[in-house]
């Protein structure tokens, strides 16, 4: 009798060859290959690509790598949810084509702690590489949960029933659905547990960063769906939560009720250490907005002709 599947590698692909991708999901299918964890299968769902990307992926399913299908999907999470429903794993992880998971033992470990703690979603440190091009650590954040993304979500297994049981990804989410998800977990008291490793090595927040205004719109509906039943979520409350991490007290009580009684006050000075941070970020921002809109204007007043001969004041001889 074959061994019981523990781990499901959920893959969302798209145009590999015509988005440059095709050496970066190499690279992720020969890390996963070398996975000391036996009992997992990988997955992937491709985005109805058209560029020669099926047949690649014919290549590598003839060659034993994985399984895939190819359809239509509305975003990477509609593509995610369809593979949790294919999933034999009692675990799955989910994972875009460009990242990787650069320790071959992890995967083996993560679900072993999983299994030890009965937990529902693991959460673990990752390298993330920023559009700008450095690359920094994205630590698990458990007490930033109801706040800000608390990790990211390649970092992070989860027990498939639990996400089965909280009906999935929210497809009405294009970007933070993962976000979404990890809140309604929480919860739901769904048992989390933190992975003392670096797993795996993800680009962070490409569409986050082009789309800013959608991003917050998200995370602002993110908030009202979750929260509407715990505080009046009007338009200013959930500005000031989105810019600066300003969430009301009474909203925060309710909030730290989803933590042991021992965290509470934990939690709390946490969240007021998060508004510190984010409105000190924010008044540095808006100082070197408008810092670079007094070097514009500087500019722009020292290219300005001061000789009015060479417009048509009153001086030019150009009358109407």
């Amino acid at each position: 009798m074959p061994n019981e599947i523990l781990l499901t590698v959920i893959i969302t692909t798209h145009n590999l060859l015509e988005k440059n991708q095709v050496d970066d999901f190499n690279l992720l299918l020969q890390l996963l290959d070398l996975q000391t964890l036996d009992e997992m299968e990988t997955i992937v769902i491709d985005n109805q690509s058209n560029d020669g990307t099926i047949e690649l992926l014919k290549e590598y399913k003839n060659k034993g790598y994985f399984t895939f299908y190819s359809e239509k999907d509305t975003s990477k999470f509609e593509g995610f949810n369809k593979g949790v429903l294919r999933a034999k794993g009692k675990y799955v992880m989910f994972l875009s084509c460009d990242d990787f998971v650069h320790d071959i033992t992890a995967l083996k470990t993560a679900v072993e702690l999983m299994e030890a703690e009965e937990a529902d979603f693991l959460m673990s440190t990752a390298y993330c590489r920023h559009p700008d091009g450095f690359v920094f650590e994205f630590p698990p954040a458990p007490y930033n949960i109801f706040e800000v993304l608390p990790c990211v979500r390649q970092g992070m297994l989860f027990k498939k029933s639990a996400v089965a049981k909280l009906n999935y990804f929210d497809e009405k989410f294009k970007i933070m659905a993962d976000y979404d998800l990890i809140i309604r977990l929480t919860m739901a008291r769904c048992k989390p547990v933190i992975f003392e490793k670096n797993i795996v090595t993800c680009k962070f927040g490409e569409k986050t960063y082009a789309l800013t205004e959608k991003t917050n719109e998200e995370i602002a509906r993110v908030f009202f769906k979750n929260y509407r039943t715990l505080y009046n979520m009007t338009d200013d409350v959930l500005e000031e939560m989105i810019n600066y991490s300003r969430f009301p007290k009474p909203l925060l009580e309710k909030l730290a009720a989803y933590y042991p009684p021992q965290d509470k006050q934990y939690f709390m000075d946490y969240a007021e250490r998060i508004e510190l941070i984010r409105t000190e970020a924010m008044k540095v921002a808006e100082a070197e907005r408008k810092a670079r809109e007094e070097q514009a204007a500087a500019e722009q007043a020292q290219e300005t002709p001061q000789d009015s001969t060479f417009g048509f004041g009153s001086d030019s001889g150009f009358h109407f």
